[in-house]
């Protein structure tokens, strides 16, 4: 009764648990620990979103059970957001479906259309849902770059022609967590005409569209004419109206993967509790000037943090969008791995930080860094890794240091 179960092998020890621990440690003998390793938006919900769950929540009605495929306004609210924000048409009942966040979504979907040997094309570093949903549902996870670019498209060219059995989908996540970097809409179409080709799905992981910073808005893949015929693309309310805790996401798209979402789905719940789909309907066909606000704050805190490690010699390029910083380990430390490098941060500088193995082997020369705390603890932060790098004499000057890593890519 010892052995361990099947699956549990099959994922890694939780490579941020030990950070974590020695941040809790840290924590209760009262120290003061600058926490920017979780994407975890600190800011309020916008009153309008938590008055219209509140109300909603005074309705004996809502109390019942709710839908599994999400109430029909709901729905209908994605719909129209993908209307006004992509000018991409969905079909509420065929092609819509709400998930209780963007990751159980990803999850079930796994589940859903993965059998035992499947060969999924997932980037690395990348999210760990991308990899671990099909790790858990038993296929096998060959991985490819994660830059949207070239290299990525060759990637997909070797995932078919030495994979046996050919990859069942591709998974691309752009905005990308952790690396940040934004796809273009010509790669998005040479991505759906390979997969056409080829008859692969795509699996698109759209999270954070809405916190952009720099140029156009980043695109949905399903404004690829014909994408509907292969992809699926989630998205989630956690970061673009500060809604983390109430697990509300969507997958939109093809419609015989939302179908077999649907399916598993109906069998492993009820759907989110009503008022919180009600309240979310709001915030999508409500007033969207708080979306703004919160993509200028994180656009301010981003400015703060890269602002001020450049000053402090530690070279991160500004990421373009999203709520994080993939910073390159400077290269005294280069040796020590993310995992020590991170640990080594929160002793001397009293920062926590993600490491980058977290996301897959090709991340663990960085370290994600999150925009989740306001700009009078960001420069806190940079204060403190100042006064860590200088005491370690690790400090590198602006010269010596910006062209080397701010024209190189970003991993």
């Amino acid at each position: 009764m010892d052995q361990e179960f099947h699956r549990i092998k099959r994922l890694p020890p939780y490579v941020f648990a030990e950070v974590n621990a020695m941040k809790a440690k840290a924590r209760a003998a009262g120290e003061d620990i600058i926490d920017l390793g979780m994407g975890n938006p600190d800011q309020p919900t916008p009153p309008h979103i938590v008055e219209k769950l509140i109300e909603a929540a005074t309705n004996p009605r809502a109390h019942c059970y709710s839908q599994s495929r999400g109430i029909p306004g709901l729905r209908k609210a994605l719909a129209g957001y993908y209307r006004r924000r992509f000018d991409v048409s969905l079909d509420p009942e065929d092609e819509v479906i709400v998930t209780i966040g963007s990751k159980e979504g990803l999850a079930n979907l796994a589940q859903a259309i993965t059998s035992p040997g499947d060969v999924i094309l997932s980037p690395d570093p990348s999210y760990p849902i991308h990899a671990f949903g099909f790790i858990i549902a038993g296929a096998a996870v060959r991985s490819i770059p994660a830059c949207p670019d070239e290299e990525f498209l060759r990637a997909l060219e070797r995932g078919v022609r030495h994979s046996v059995p050919k990859p069942v989908a591709v998974i691309v996540n752009f905005p990308s967590n952790p690396t940040a970097m934004v796809a273009t809409l010509d790669f998005y179409k040479d991505i759906i005409a390979f997969c056409r080709k080829h008859d692969i799905f795509v699996l698109s992981d759209i999270a954070y569209c809405e916190i952009y910073f720099d140029g156009n808005p980043p695109p949905s893949i399903l404004q690829v004419p014909g994408a509907k015929d292969v992809a699926v693309e989630f998205s989630s309310m956690s970061k673009s109206y500060n809604m983390a805790g109430w697990r509300i996401g969507f997958a939109a798209g093809n419609p015989r993967l939302i179908k077999a979402l649907a399916r598993v789905k109906s069998y492993l719940d009820y759907g989110a509790f009503t008022p919180i789909q009600v309240a979310a309907t709001a915030a999508l066909n409500g007033p969207q000037d708080c979306v703004e606000q919160i993509r200028t704050m994180y656009r301010q805190r981003r400015d703060v943090l890269i602002e001020g490690l450049h000053h402090a010699g530690w070279m991160v390029p500004s990421p373009p969008a999203s709520m994080f910083a993939w910073a390159p380990i400077p290269p005294a430390f280069s040796h020590l791995g993310s995992v020590e490098f991170a640990k080594l941060l929160m002793q001397e500088a009293r920062v926590a930080v993600a490491p980058g193995l977290g996301f897959g082997e090709h991340g663990d020369g960085h370290v994600r860094i999150g925009l989740v705390e306001n700009k009078h603890r960001i420069r806190q932060a940079v204060r403190n890794i100042k006064g860590f790098l200088q005491r370690q004499g690790a400090g590198v000057s602006l010269e010596s240091e910006i062209g080397r890593v701010m024209d190189r890519p970003v991993i």
